[in-house]
């Protein structure tokens, strides 16, 4: 770990090259480097079965299993509009074999806030003439994480605020409905807190499309958006995020 700088050894991605100290007979010695490919995960990865259950998404699922969703369609066979439904039996991420010495975690990942949480830290003036998926009335930061909740309107339109592929479309955790767009770059954006949702997984988006209407949230009793935004699965402060026209309200 030292040697390669990495903090969290569960955190390894299929393919990358670890330098391990070893002598010439092949045994440790600190300080000697030589680049050794980690070995893919389809050689020592076994699949268990897992049965959707209500409020779970092809998204969800891949997340909660530390892997992309594309390597969770790969495993499964599945499309890109592959619609899932309660019940369904598909196949995860088991347990590794002692060979890989990598551990992977599959208890379900729990979001740092929910709609239960509440809004802490004020955003600066200035952002509010960014453009937002609503027209904010209030904005406030998530706390404990890099997310805002965005006031508007009840059943005001959600919009997207960039081109990009509907991964997923319906009630997800504690955030109601919610409707998530990937595009370009590895960005994942998250538009939750949705009274209905006019879109369907596979669905193409383009700047300004709308994603569904806002809803209330039952704890605040408030018109608000949830609006987180990932990039390479790590979330980022939505306020910095690529918009297309280049952050600018119009």
């Amino acid at each position: 770990m030292k040697a390669n700088g990495i903090s969290d050894p569960s955190k390894i991605s299929v393919g990358k090259k670890l330098i391990i100290p070893v002598s010439a007979d092949g045994s440790a010695l600190p300080g000697t480097a030589v680049n050794v490919p980690v070995a893919a995960a389809s050689n020592t990865m076994t699949l268990v079965n897992y049965k959707a259950v209500k409020g779970d998404t092809l998204y969800s699922i891949a997340r909660s299993n530390n892997i992309t969703l594309q390597k969770l369609l790969e495993i499964n066979d599945f499309s890109s509009g592959h619609v899932l439904k309660v019940g369904d039996v598909i196949k995860v991420p088991g347990k590794v074999s002692s060979e890989a010495q990598i551990t992977i975690t599959n208890a379900p990942i729990k979001p740092a806030v929910s709609a239960k949480s509440t809004p802490s830290t004020k955003p600066a003036a200035g952002i509010y003439s960014l453009r937002w998926p609503v027209t904010p009335k209030d904005i406030s930061y998530m706390t404990g994480q890099m997310g805002v909740v965005v006031e508007g309107e009840q059943l005001e339109s959600v919009r997207s605020l960039t081109q990009g592929n509907v991964v997923s479309a319906g009630p997800w955790r504690k955030f109601g409905r919610v409707v998530i767009v990937e595009t370009q770059g590895g960005y994942y954006y998250m538009y939750g807190g949705c009274e209905t949702i006019t879109v369907n997984i596979g669905d193409r988006i383009t700047p300004g499309m709308e994603l569904g209407k806002l809803g209330v949230n039952a704890v605040s009793v408030k018109p608000q958006l949830f609006f987180m935004v990932f990039r390479n699965d790590n979330p980022m402060d939505p306020a910095l995020a690529p918009r297309a026209g280049n952050n600018q309200r119009t």
